[in-house]
């Protein structure tokens, strides 16, 4: 197989992969299904700069006509940004998407399956999916969770997303092998709030030691991804009973609308920031900053490693 047949590397992040330099993958997903217009754009080119400003490449990962691209244009990012015929793409998708000559907003699954491909190790995003309320009845449970098993790549998020049931996203992360990591907390983040009233696995103080646990677990060839959560910084996350009031309130409009299966997401996310009246909105915009700069310094010390 030649990748070519399939992958488009952005200049600037082949450059980086030819010099070794440190890179950090981007999903999509929030551009085109994550937020509203403008803000989806607005956050897409603030957080490259923020991977820029720490030292690092930012490599936004898309489907744009058939095409695995890692690193976008501004044209591509609006494109993905405006256009409401993109599609969510994960794991199940991707083959379909390629050969179908399709266009599509990468989820964490499919960010992690196409950054290992281009040989890149970290990955921002904001929250991952995962186990999701009331998964006993449904077995609604995210792919990305079985791709952190079988893909090495170092996923940094503020947690899982405040939607899910984050105790039961865990004991699956456990069972899976997945290390979950504390970046200076010992306490799970709860996407917006700092607290989750669960444990994570390890707390890790610096960056350089993340980057060394992962030279160290590829290196005796443990297979699949590590999950750093990195809690969102005091001065902007929400007060949890408030959150989950709100995503209570959204998972009974939901029910009553039958949204099923991957729509459930966005739809939760768009309903929650409608009744929080816009700040999970900022809170998210701000969480993802703070993701990519953390993911840009692990990116910097493993590239030295």
């Amino acid at each position: 197989m030649k990748l070519n047949d399939y992958l488009d590397i952005h200049p600037e992040v082949e450059d980086a992969l030819n010099k070794n330099l440190p890179i950090v993958a981007l999903e999509s997903t929030i551009i085109s299904h994550g937020m509203p217009y403008p803000n989806n754009i607005e956050t897409a080119l603030m957080v490259e700069d923020t991977v820029r400003s720490n030292n690092a490449i930012p490599a936004t990962i898309a489907i744009i006509n058939g095409r695995l691209k890692v690193g976008l244009t501004n044209k591509e990012i609006e494109f993905l940004a405006t256009n409401d015929k993109v599609r969510k793409i994960s794991r199940r998708d991707l083959a379909i998407a390629v050969s179908k000559k399709l266009s599509g907003s990468t989820t964490v699954a499919s960010t992690m399956i196409i950054a290992n491909l281009a040989k890149i190790a970290v990955f921002a995003t904001g929250g991952i999916g995962g186990v999701h309320r009331g998964a006993e009845k449904t077995f609604d449970i995210s792919a990305d969770l079985e791709e952190l098993s079988k893909t090495n790549v170092c996923v940094v998020c503020a947690g899982p997303k405040a939607i899910l049931d984050i105790g039961l996203t865990l004991e699956y992360l456990e069972t899976k092998g997945v290390p979950v990591i504390g970046y200076k907390t010992s306490e799970l983040p709860a996407f917006y709030s700092s607290k989750s009233g669960f444990n994570v696995d390890y707390r890790v103080d610096a960056a350089l030691d993340i980057a060394e646990i992962l030279k160290t677990k590829w290196d005796l060839s443990i297979k699949g991804g590590v999950l750093v959560t990195n809690p969102i910084p005091i001065a902007f996350e929400l007060e949890l009973v408030m959150m989950n009031k709100a995503i209570n309130e959204a998972i009974i409009e939901a029910d009553k609308e039958k949204i099923k299966g991957k729509e459930i997401t966005p739809y939760l996310l768009s309903k929650v920031n409608e009744i929080t009246e816009g700040k999970s909105l900022d809170a998210n915009i701000k969480l993802i900053q703070n993701n990519a700069a953390l993911a840009a310094k692990i990116a910097v010390h493993y590239i030295k490693g």
